[in-house]
This record gives structure tokens, C-alpha cells and sequence, in this order.
């Protein structure tokens, strides 16, 4: 089964811009994560505040080893997370109904 995490994160007013910069450092490390197999960040076109991540790891220590990663700790936790009104997070397996 793949893990999966579906996240929302709001920037707080004026920060949209510098979280987005932060999101496209971010992305190319990522994407180079051995148990990682998609990733992908979104931006509502409606409230440019509002980002959604769709990610998927092969299990849950692969997406643990995203999250104690150099990169992610670096721009993520140390400059995204910070500009964020609010994070949520959601986490899921893939499951195939029989």
C-alpha cells in the first residue's frame, strides 16, 4: 500500500508569495526523495493564500524521512511553515476495494 498525505496550508496575509518561493526550493529535493513517488503542490486560483500538497511515499518511513529531511526542514519548517496562518494535514493508504 502507498502512504499518502493530503495537506492544506493557509499563508498568512502578505506571506503567499514568499511561501510559494519556498514550496519551489522545496519541490526539486523532493522530487529526488528515494520513497518518494509524487508530489505535487497546488495553488488555489481562487484564494492564492491557499496551497494544497498531494503526496505520495512508498510507506510511512519514507514520508518520516521527507519530514526529517535537510530540505524539508529547512524550507518548510524553517521558512513556509512559519508565514502560515494554518497547516492541516491528512493521511491515508491506498486501499484497492475488492
Amino acid at each position: 500500500m502507498t502512504y499518502v498525505v493530503a495537506a492544506t496550508w493557509h499563508a498568512k496575509p502578505g506571506e503567499a508569495d514568499a511561501v510559494a518561493a519556498a514550496i519551489g526550493r522545496l519541490v526539486p529535493f523532493v522530487e529526488l526523495e528515494p520513497g518518494n513517488l509524487l508530489y505535487q503542490a497546488h495553488r488555489d486560483p481562487e484564494d492564492p493564500n491557499t496551497f494544497f500538497f498531494y503526496e505520495q511515499f512508498v510507506d510511512a518511513a519514507a514520508f518520516q524521512a521527507h519530514v526529517d529531511s535537510a530540505h524539508f526542514q529547512e524550507h518548510a519548517i524553517g521558512d513556509a511553515i512559519p508565514r502560515l496562518d494554518s497547516r492541516d494535514r491528512a493521511f491515508y493508504e491506498t486501499w484497492e476495494p475488492s
